[in-house]
Order: C-alpha cells, then structure tokens, then sequence
C-alpha cells in the first residue's frame, strides 16, 4: 500500500476525507444514543460513507481473468489481516470479558469490510460476464434480505446488501462513465452548491426528526445487515414487501449522497493527500483507540464517557476534530512501520513457487 508518483490526488483525496468519516461515525456513536445533534451527524455518515467506499474499490477493480499475483494478493492483503485482526479481538475478549472465543465466522467489528473485498474481487470476473451487472447486483441485495436463513456468518448479509456498490464503482471505470461526464473536469460552482445544499439539507432533515428516527431506529438501515424481518419498521408497516422498497430507497439515497459527497472532494494535492494511499492502517487501527472511548463507563454510570456531555454541539465538533488527528496520526510513518507486519504482513513462505 505505499504511495506511488502516479496516484490521482482526487481518488486519495476522497480515501482520507472516508476513512475520517469512519472514525467519526464510530466516535460519535455512543453520543448519539442521547443527543439529536450527534445522531443527525451520525445517520449522515451512515448515508454513504461505507457505499463510497465500496465505490472506490470497485473503480480500482481489475475485472479480467485472475492472475496468479492478484489471488495472491486477496490472500495476502485481505485474508490474512482478517485473521490476524480476527485472533487479535478474540485474544482481547480474554481481557474484557474473562473468556475466550475464536470463531472467525463471527466478524468482529470493521473487520467485515476485509471479507467483502476478497469476496468482490474474486466474483468480479464473473460479475463481468452479465449482460446487465448492476440491475442484477441490485435485486440480489434486495432479495438477499428476505432470505432470514443469511445471516452474519462472514459478514454475509452485508457483503451481498452492499454488493451493487462495488459494481457500480466497477462499471463507472469500465465504462468510462465518470470521465465521458466530465466529472473530473473543473467543477461548476453551481453543482458545487447544489452538492452542498444536498448533505446540510440531510442533516437538518435527520437533525428535526431525530426522535422519531431514534426510535425507529433508521440507523441499523444504513448497515446493510440482517433480514428486513429482524430490521425495525415503523409501526404501521410490516415486513413483507415493504422491506425491498426501503432498501432500494436506501441504495438510492446512498447514491445520491455519494454524487455529493464526491462532488465536494477537492481535486488538487494538499499535504493529507498521500495519507489516503494508506487507509487500511486507519481502518483497522483506529478501533483499538475508540474501544475504551465507547466502552469506559461515565461517572454517572449511564452509558459511556460520552454520553450526555453538554454543550452537545461543541463535543460534537471535539469529536470530529478527534478523529481527523487518530487518521492522521495512524497513518502516519512511525505507525505503519510498527504496524506493518500485522496490516501488511508479508507472506511468500505461504506460496508454491511456479
């Protein structure tokens, strides 16, 4: 994962201003069980930060036969983190809990989004082969949530929920779809307005009725997981079909706020900019630094050191500042060096030579 001369800043760009929203999203999640302001800011991330991401990926998905060094390199750079991070949480559990459990069917935490790669980059040959990708990806993640037998074994339920993302990426690279747009020519102040207006008109919108949304709890939409029939609804309405049309409501929204959320990533070089060649350091890192924020007890002993810290709005503001510094610093030089044998561990010794 280190940096080349060759990288499109924007693409960096849009890597880091993500993977600060995860850490944000995470940060401000126990905050927002109390405060509307830190839901609101909590359900905008949820909108599109994971599909974005999904996005990206698939645009750098190569989709011709797999090459003895691309199977390599699932293994090397997905699974092999995924058991190494896996095993670490696990050992963890000792401390935490007084127990050990290792069961690497049951994904902890981030680490889900690992197995999704893998399981992208193997079926995108495939997925390739279809005539219409896309329309196909999307009604297999609507049914998928019919089906209450896929459950959270490997992250499966939200691996396939969340699949129209990455082919969606795939196919804007494949068929040139961004650049025929014009999407990477100088941007129009209009539509950087509009793209603007969009995500603070979210915000407002989730900020009004963040008690409404609270209890119906909305936010576990925003996951891609589990079956509509373990999903809350709103009162008036029951699973059956109406499960479909909320995801596809939600696929479509997370596409919308994606547009927006692309729109306003700069397109020039600033000194973050080769922070984003490094992200996976971020994503796997950073919850071992949010772990005693969202599990110490506050002094109350409701909740967890942030919940019900006043005035709301500037601890929200703490809180997103926070986790810019945590990317910041844990994709950093000193930290990869010390990390690096577990986010990028190096392998040959597993391989057969030719």
């Amino acid at each position: 994962m280190s940096a080349k001369k060759t990288r499109d800043p924007f693409w960096d760009n849009a890597r880091f201003m993500c993977i600060v929203l995860v850490v944000a999203g995470h940060a401000i999640q126990p905050m927002s069980r109390s405060s509307d302001l830190a839901y609101a800011t909590y359900l905008l991330i949820y909108t599109f930060h994971m599909p974005a991401f999904a996005i990206m990926s698939g645009y750098f998905t190569k989709s011709g036969p797999p090459t003895r060094t691309g199977l390599k390199r699932v293994i090397t750079d997905l699974l092999l983190p995924y058991l190494i991070f896996e095993t670490i949480w696990s050992a963890l559990s000792v401390v935490i809990s007084g127990t050990f459990s290792l069961n690497y069917g049951s994904v902890s935490w981030t680490l889900w989004f690992l197995l999704a790669l893998a399981v992208f980059r193997i079926l995108i040959p495939y997925i390739a082969l279809l005539r219409w990708p896309v329309t196909i990806s999307v009604i297999v993640s609507i049914a998928a949530g019919y089906l209450p037998e896929l459950d959270s074994t490997f992250a499966m339920d939200r691996i396939i929920a969340l699949m129209p993302f990455f082919v969606i990426g795939w196919a804007l690279k494949e068929r040139g779809i961004l650049k025929n747009a014009g999407f990477f020519e100088p941007r129009r102040p209009l539509v950087v307005i509009a793209a603007a207006v969009l995500l603070a008109s979210v915000l407002a919108t989730f900020l009004l009725t963040a008690e409404a949304l609270r209890a119906e709890n909305l936010q576990r939409w925003f996951f891609f997981k589990q079956s509509y029939a373990e999903l809350s609804l709103p009162a008036d309405l029951t699973p059956g079909p109406w499960g479909g049309l909320i995801r596809l409501g939600v696929i479509a929204m997370a596409l919308i706020m994606c547009w927006a959320f692309f729109t306003l990533v700069p397109r020039r070089l600033y000194r973050f900019t080769p922070l984003g060649a490094y992200t996976l350091y971020v994503y796997l890192l950073h919850t071992f630094v949010l772990f005693p924020l969202r599990e110490t007890p506050s002094p109350s002993g409701k909740g967890t050191i942030t919940v019900g810290l006043e005035p709301q709005a500037l601890w929200v503001v703490i809180l997103l500042l926070a986790s810019v510094l945590i990317a910041v610093a844990l994709s950093s030089r000193p930290v990869r060096r010390i990390a690096r044998p577990f986010v990028e561990p190096r392998a040959d010794w597993l391989f057969r030579e030719r």
